[in-house]
């Protein structure tokens, strides 16, 4: 049904818990494309005597380049980014397919899941921090009973994005590589491609090992890149454009323009003008 693409740095153990979670908890049939980045750990031995498809870069090329070399070899109308520490629950994609009967044809629009997490973030309910003190089996006897309405915005992955809005948009911008800060401008692209649909549901979840998969790398700030980008901050997009974590009503409209929005987008001015000032500097 949809290619769920995954990249992944030297880290098979979780990588083979996310992927025996696909196989145990979904209901449909789905394609896998891993990216595997170095995988100097037996990634590349394990992936292919089971079969799976992938793309491999022989550095670490962070996950704006996994994205978008492993989207290239999707055959699916439909994409999933996800992320090797993560764990899929039961209904995980029946919630996304009964979604996707709700929206038009062709229409572009960016779904996600919720992520469940061991600590105050998103849907909070601790069944281990690391894959060695992992409580499946509490997971999967609680996770459903779990409550967690459905929000605007997004919770980044796992995400779904018709392949055919991925490529209007060019995929992940790797200017943002390794990639923090790529989602949000991801987001923002779609935002200024004219979409409005972006809807986070509440009952497709993943367990996430709080970033267990960005611990190993050395990561760029996406958050001045963002900012010298598109001339305003991460939180400002959030929170006037996507109003992430506000219940879902519908699709977006334009924010409301009023003081409190000035105030802030002042202050997005003063600090573009400061970090452009000092990128002159540094060039």
């Amino acid at each position: 049904m949809f290619s769920i693409i995954i990249p992944t740095f030297n880290n098979i153990d979780y990588l083979k818990l996310c992927l025996k979670s696909i196989k145990k908890n979904s209901k449909y049939n789905h394609e896998i494309i891993i990216h595997v980045n170095e995988g100097k750990d037996g990634t590349l031995d394990f992936l292919k005597n089971e079969n799976y498809f992938f793309t491999y870069s022989k550095i670490n090329s962070g996950v704006c380049v996994a994205f978008n070399e492993a989207v290239r070899k999707s055959s699916r109308n439909f994409i999933v980014l996800a992320h090797d520490d993560m764990y899929f629950c039961p209904g995980w994609d029946d919630v996304f397919s009964k979604e996707l009967d709700k929206i038009p044809h062709n229409s572009d629009f960016f779904l996600s899941g919720t992520m469940v997490q061991p600590f105050e973030s998103y849907l909070k309910f601790d069944c281990g921090k690391t894959l060695e003190d992992f409580d499946e089996e509490k997971l999967l006897k609680n996770v459903n009973q779990l409550k967690f309405e459905d929000f605007q915005g997004t919770h980044w992955q796992p995400s779904l994005v018709p392949k055919s809005t991925w490529d209007k948009a060019g995929g992940f911008s790797e200017e943002f590589s390794p990639g923090l800060g790529s989602d949000p401008d991801f987001n923002m692209k779609l935002w200024k491609m004219g979409v409005r649909l972006f809807k986070g549901l509440g009952n497709s979840r993943v367990y996430h090992f709080s970033s267990i998969s960005l611990r190993k790398k050395a990561w760029n700030n996406g958050a001045k890149m963002f900012l010298l980008k598109w001339g305003v901050s991460i939180k400002f997009f959030k929170k006037y454009y996507l109003k992430s974590d506000t219940p879902f009503n519908g699709p977006l409209t334009e924010p409301y323009k009023g003081p409190m929005y000035y105030y802030d987008l002042a202050k997005c001015k003063v600090a573009y003008a400061f970090h452009s000032i000092l990128y002159k500097k540094n060039a």
